[in-house]
């Protein structure tokens, strides 16, 4: 697993057009864990893969109270 970079606004790349994942297969799962560990250390709640530059349509949401 990885800690990724989380772009900043205004990072252009922000406002790129992300893709409809259309199959989850193994580099969806693998991205879904590098986000899920990534928000975590940043003590987030929820993390976009745009906001670590990958442009597909995936989020993540901590629902927990």
């Amino acid at each position: 697993m990885a800690n990724l970079e989380i772009l900043q606004y205004p990072d252009p790349r922000l406002h790129l057009p992300a893709a409809r994942v259309e199959k989850i297969d193994a580099s969806t799962r693998a991205l879904v864990a590098d986000m899920a560990e990534t928000m975590y250390a940043a003590e987030g709640v929820g993390l976009a893969a745009t906001q670590v530059n990958v442009h597909q349509q995936v989020i993540l949401i901590d629902t927990s109270p």
